[in-house]
């Protein structure tokens, strides 16, 4: 009976010891959905609002704020942007602060793409809207919760 009682157990350990891996945390697919509006001037402004959703179902409503300078100047309005995450466990982590770099250009019909970082945590932007700016800009984007 003992015998039968520790082949059980170990049995049930082994089940669960291959099942750990599936339990595991899995990066989820999270995009960014928003609109941005700045000027630049040496000094680059922009501020705006978004959605974050991702592929659990899960959504939460943003602020965007970046900041920077480079050799840059324009002013644009960006409608309808989109951006998306890489490295992502749990929705809460794309809250913060991204490191970013860009180069933007356009006349009338504004295009912009910028890749940033923050640890771990990738995110590419794209979007078109109106407006003029030219230039190389560099500085900070932070998504805080609305």
């Amino acid at each position: 009976m003992n015998i039968r009682l520790s082949l059980s157990c170990l049995a049930v350990a082994a089940a669960l010891s291959l099942a750990a891996p599936a339990a595991q945390a899995r990066d989820l697919e999270c995009k960014l959905q928003f609109n941005l509006a700045g000027w630049s001037l040496f000094y680059k402004t922009a501020s705006g609002t978004g959605t974050v959703t991702c592929n659990n179902g899960q959504r939460l409503a943003v602020k965007i704020s970046a900041k920077g300078g480079g050799l840059t100047v324009g002013k644009s309005k960006i409608e309808d942007g989109t951006g998306k995450f890489a490295g992502v466990e749990r929705i809460d982590d794309v809250l913060g602060t991204y490191v970013a770099a860009e180069a933007h250009a356009g006349a009338v019909k504004s295009s912009k793409a910028t890749a940033m970082t923050k640890g771990d945590i990738s995110l590419a932007l794209a979007g078109t809207g109106k407006g003029f700016d030219l230039g190389i800009g560099f500085g900070k984007f932070v998504l805080e919760r609305r």
